[in-house]
């Protein structure tokens, strides 16, 4: 991923998160119970802090464009879709069988993090 397109994606990745905020916040809370709007919010919150996150990312690629950090904005990407992607899902009725997917999403998050911590250290 280069610069431009990491920086789209968490643009519209940020503006997805404060829609679903929003959408939790002010139609879901009647309709869900205490245990699914929870899941819910921690999807939300994951979501836009690695968004924020990716777009500091795709800032970095502008002026450092190397092959583990664009790695990083990958994993950061794979991660929110499969972390918060599999919670999003569950709290909707998904099958439980989804969860599955929500620790792979947390690994993704974290590799890319490190990642980025490898490529600040290396310059």
């Amino acid at each position: 991923m280069d610069a431009r397109k990491t920086l789209a994606i968490a643009g519209l990745l940020i503006a997805l998160a404060t829609a679903l905020g929003a959408f939790g916040a002010h139609a879901l809370k009647a309709h869900l119970p205490p245990d699914k709007l929870q899941v819910y919010e921690t999807a939300v919150r994951y979501h836009f802090l690695h968004a924020l996150g990716l777009l500091a990312i795709g800032v970095l690629l502008r002026s450092l464009d190397g092959e583990l950090l664009r790695w990083s904005a990958a994993l950061v990407l794979t991660g929110i879709v499969l972390f918060s992607g599999s919670l999003y899902l569950l709290t909707f009725g998904a099958p439980r069988l989804v969860g599955i997917v929500t620790p792979l999403g947390g690994l993704a998050l974290i590799a890319g993090w490190i990642l980025f911590a490898a490529t600040v250290l290396r310059q």
